[in-house]
């Protein structure tokens, strides 16, 4: 068996570019996506498009899957704005829709036929243990709950293709957007840090080792799962 490929959406910065490079250091191939181009060198080959825009999505997806034979799927890209109930608007929570659950149906419709064809697929998709409630997140929790439950779907409706679907849901994970807005020493931080039973926040790596997990070959007796890398942030919360 030759070297996996596998695509990963939202690979320019933070949890995806990790993944990306995690998964390209132990032989798969990557393609990456995302709005804007990484800065400096990307381990494999990359692909611009606006995922907040359904044809731009289609089109460079086509190109995708007619270039390249899609075996992982890393469902990554996603946006998660601040904001109570009271503050939510129909275009925030449609924005965020098209963005982190619209945009992972298209990949997943995308790239499902060649891996049905080839009996084999893997996909990842990356939630938030915001989803089992957390203040300043009402939409974007919504769309990570909506994605822990397609997980469970869709891993039904391909598993006899031997194709599994699993979730990653991180929780406080040190990317730029994290580290810019919680800087060390912050009272915001300290609070977070505080709240996780380890006491620290989490790397990016560690996220990307288990996308790794769920990846692999030997993987395929584990479907339909939503696996919190969270510092035991979610001890006591009901499961999603």
């Amino acid at each position: 068996m030759g070297a996996r490929t596998v695509l990963v959406t939202g690979a320019s910065r933070g949890i995806g570019r990790s993944v990306a490079a995690y998964l390209a250091n132990r032989g798969y191939s990557v393609v990456g996506l995302a709005r804007t181009a990484p800065k400096g060198a990307f381990d494999g080959v990359f692909r611009t498009a606006d995922l907040s825009d359904a044809d731009a999505t289609r089109d460079v997806l086509a190109g995708i899957v007619d270039e390249f034979e899609i075996d992982v799927l890393v469902n990554n890209a996603g946006i998660a704005p601040l904001g109570t109930i009271e503050e939510v608007t129909p275009e925030t929570l449609q924005h965020l829709m098209s963005v982190n659950v619209r945009a992972p149906y298209q990949c997943m419709q995308a790239v499902l036929p060649g891996m049905r064809q080839r009996g084999f697929g893997r996909i990842i998709n990356i939630g938030s243990r915001a989803a089992l409630g957390k203040h300043g997140r009402s939409a974007y929790a919504v769309t990570k709950g909506g994605i822990a439950a397609a997980t469970r779907t869709w891993a039904i409706e391909t598993g006899p293709d031997g194709i599994t679907v699993n979730c990653v849901a991180p929780g406080p994970i040190a990317t730029e957007m994290f580290e810019d807005g919680n800087p060390v020493g912050s009272d915001s931080r300290n609070a977070i840090e505080a709240a996780i039973p380890v006491g620290r926040i989490g790397q990016p790596e560690e996220v990307a080792s288990a996308v790794a997990f769920f990846a692999g070959e030997d993987a395929g007796f584990c479907t339909g799962q939503v696996l919190y890398i969270c510092g035991g942030l979610s001890i006591g919360s009901a499961p999603l």
